[in-house]
């Protein structure tokens, strides 16, 4: 059992569904980026994605993707990500974090010394984008023998034919992209992801939770009202490249984990 499994089971025998969320390590500076992350607990969030800094974010919309370049401008490396982990773990060792980025870093570091390095930081679990199911013994297998959950994607384009694949050695839970496209673009529609998550949960027995296009506080309970909780990110990174007080962001932050939780 990993924090994440914790938290769902948590969640799951108080009737709630979850809120995740979303932010750059290292943007716009370390400093101010340990002080959201600690934050994040006490304003409802309920598990950590934090954002490894990479240059060629394929995945990622211009607000994370700026995200990621004002981080590496600053200095941020993966060893100064893994650094934030374990400064947040000195104070909270329940919530679980998420690191999600790319292979590359990962790779050029080589993958034991990285799993040793990330479990010791108190990483739970990873979202690698650009790993698809046929290289899990790239990372995946060896992150899960490390006990560390492997988080993957399903996208509105994984028809029933790819989507036991990707099921097949994912933990922790189910990522599912409610939209065809890049973060932060068009806006998640429940009615659209209702009948998808369902899709997905008649073939595990993992939460689904859905990112990509969710915005606002009512976007965050209609979309949790559908699956096992909802993710943000781009709103929440917007708040901070617009240089707002991090207490400013934090009450928008827990304005969304409400309506999750409302859900």
């Amino acid at each position: 059992m990993t924090r994440i499994d914790d938290t769902f089971a948590r969640l799951k025998a108080q009737g709630k569904k979850a809120f995740v969320a979303y932010v750059m390590a290292g943007d716009p500076d370390f400093d101010t980026s340990l002080e959201v992350v600690k934050g994040l607990p006490g304003a409802g969030v309920d598990i950590i994605e934090l954002g490894l800094p990479f240059t060629d974010p394929m995945a990622d919309g211009p607000t994370i993707q700026l995200a990621g370049q004002r981080a590496l401008e600053g200095g941020m490396t993966l060893d100064k990500t893994l650094e934030l982990a374990r400064l947040f773990r000195e104070t909270d060792d329940s919530t679980p974090i998420v690191m999600m980025g790319y292979y590359n870093p990962i790779y050029s570091r080589g993958v034991p010394k990285f799993l040793e390095q990330a479990k010791a930081a108190g990483i739970d679990g990873l979202i690698i984008v650009d790993l698809p199911p046929e290289e899990d013994e790239e990372l995946c297998l060896p992150a899960q023998a490390a006990g560390l959950n492997f988080i993957r994607l399903a996208t509105p384009t994984t028809d029933d034919k790819r989507l036991p694949r990707v099921l097949q050695n994912t933990s922790g839970f189910v990522y599912y992209v409610s939209i065809t496209g890049i973060t932060g673009s068009a806006e998640a529609q429940a009615t659209d992801v209702g009948p998808e998550v369902a899709r997905i949960k008649a073939k595990t027995d993992l939460p689904v939770i859905v990112g990509f296009g969710i915005k606002t506080p009512e976007a965050s309970r209609s979309i949790a009202g559908v699956a096992d909780g909802a993710v943000v990110g781009s709103a929440i990174v917007g708040q901070i490249a617009e240089g707002r007080p991090v207490a400013e962001i934090l009450d928008f932050v827990g304005s969304l984990a409400a309506g999750a939780h409302q859900a």
